[in-house]
């Protein structure tokens, strides 16, 4: 059955969209397609729906054509407005495609709640750490460019990277430790932790464990953070001398490591990072809306987040000399949404191949053993590939995504991934996410949707 609501957002599309272009026939012709959905809600008529907006440049279909369930892709919307309902999100914009044809695209609520303005499909969001997987790429297609190798030490590359010091800690002198209590006592005084013994490095720090986040490199002190003035070039050399949390390889911690991967790729290049993957991965992809620093024409489309990124919301939109290669880029879900299936065909898209087919599979596929599951923050069921997470059990992970999926999120949780096994991509970016779990259940409605049979 077409959902009164699916029916309301054909008559509205058609209704606004055609009179702007001036077609009193055109108008009529799809004003007449619009009642007809109508009249079919009321007297039962059986119709599928195409997403509510259509793509410049990926096709679109009825999800019953490409197995999926449209009662199933409406819920998204109904679970949409029922987390707004309750304060999780103000809005945002939420994509599905499946067998490379878009079933899904509609956009939620507001991107700007005092003046009232409606969510759009172009509207620009910070997607933070959604930006390491371009990152990946990057490194994937410098890979198969012959420029550099995963198993190469970065201090190849970047020399002072060769003398680095690995912190090593009593661990008994801490307060789960023999020593706890004392331990409690002089980390209330400034300065009076224990200093760590630094010892050499057993084995060099490789592309690898930087695409892994296996390198050693944890959560940076305030000091250790790049500047505004900074550039790759200056800062990422400053990083060696960040003593290492663990020996290379040997245990898994998020980290800046990323943005030396970038630096290397620059070198390598001999292009600026930003232009590299302008060149490589967006031209290519016709992903125009993606930036590190938005642009002034662009800036009405951004949405400018409060809460949990409030603080970054500034400087988001005030360039910077300083490229955050896996953290800075702001994007739109159209463009995240071609990006995704890019990579679930193998690297090539409009007839572009960006990557290899084996660059895609290497990047993929889980390259830390347990040491993301085992970390203390890890997920039974998920490892890590090059700079996305990949399923490597459905059934334990609980994330309703397919086993071989792969993709990761961003801090504004920002979303998308690619699903081999059920052939499809996803891509999620809410507007003022408060909690509840609403890319969950995004995640849920999508799996039910899919037709078993």
């Amino acid at each position: 059955m077409v959902s009164l609501k699916r029916c309301e957002i054909y008559s509205k599309r058609y209704s606004k969209d055609l009179l702007k272009k001036g077609s009193l026939a055109e108008f009529l012709l799809n004003y007449k397609k619009a009642v007809f959905l109508l009249l079919a809600s009321f007297y039962g008529f059986t119709a599928s729906a195409e997403p509510s907006h259509i793509p410049k440049k990926m096709p679109v279909a009825n999800a019953e054509l490409v197995g999926m369930s449209t009662d199933g892709l409406n819920r998204i919307d109904e679970l949409m407005q029922e987390h707004m309902d309750l304060g999780h999100i103000q809005g945002g914009v939420t994509v599905v495609a499946r067998r490379g044809k878009v079933v899904h695209f509609s956009t939620h609520g507001e991107m700007d709640s005092i003046q009232g303005r409606a969510m759009e499909t172009d509207t620009i969001f910070a997607i933070a750490s959604m930006t390491k997987p371009v990152l990946g790429v990057a490194a994937m297609i410098a890979i198969d460019d012959g420029l550099i190798k995963a198993s190469d030490a970065v201090s190849k590359y970047i020399p002072e990277f060769a003398d680095m010091k690995v912190a090593v800690r009593d661990k008994s002198f801490s307060p789960k430790g023999k020593d706890g209590t004392k331990a409690k006592l002089m980390v209330k005084k400034k300065g009076q932790r224990p200093e760590p013994t630094l010892v050499p490095l057993e084995s060099p720090v490789t592309i690898h464990h930087l695409l892994t986040h296996t390198s050693g490199l944890g959560k940076l002190r305030p000091s250790d953070q790049p500047k505004k003035s900074d550039t790759l070039a200056t800062y990422i050399p400053k990083l060696a001398q960040v003593p290492l949390n663990f020996q290379p390889g040997t245990h898994w911690e998020y980290s800046l490591g990323l943005d030396i991967v970038a630096r290397v790729i620059e070198i390598v290049s001999k292009t600026a990072f930003d232009e590299f993957v302008q060149e490589r991965i967006f031209d290519p992809l016709e992903m125009n809306n993606t930036f590190f620093h938005v642009p002034n024409d662009k800036r009405s489309k951004a949405f400018v987040y409060t809460g949990i990124a409030a603080k970054k919301s500034k400087d988001w939109l005030m360039p910077t000399s300083y490229i955050s290669a896996s953290a800075g880029l702001s994007s739109t879900a159209e463009d995240f949404l071609y990006f995704q299936q890019m990579l679930l065909n193998g690297g090539e898209l409009f007839g572009q191949r960006v990557l290899s087919q084996d660059s895609v599979d290497l990047m993929s596929r889980n390259q830390a053993g347990d040491l993301f599951e085992q970390n203390g923050k890890g997920i039974k069921g998920i490892g890590m590939g090059y700079t996305v997470s990949v399923v490597t059990d459905s059934n334990l992970s609980r994330n309703y995504r397919g086993k071989g999926s792969f993709g990761w999120a961003g801090a504004t949780q920002t979303d998308s991934w690619a699903d081999p096994e059920n052939e499809l991509v996803a891509v999620y970016f809410p507007a003022k996410p408060r909690g509840g779990n609403v890319y969950k259940d995004f995640q849920k409605a999508i799996l039910q949707a899919i037709n078993k049979n």
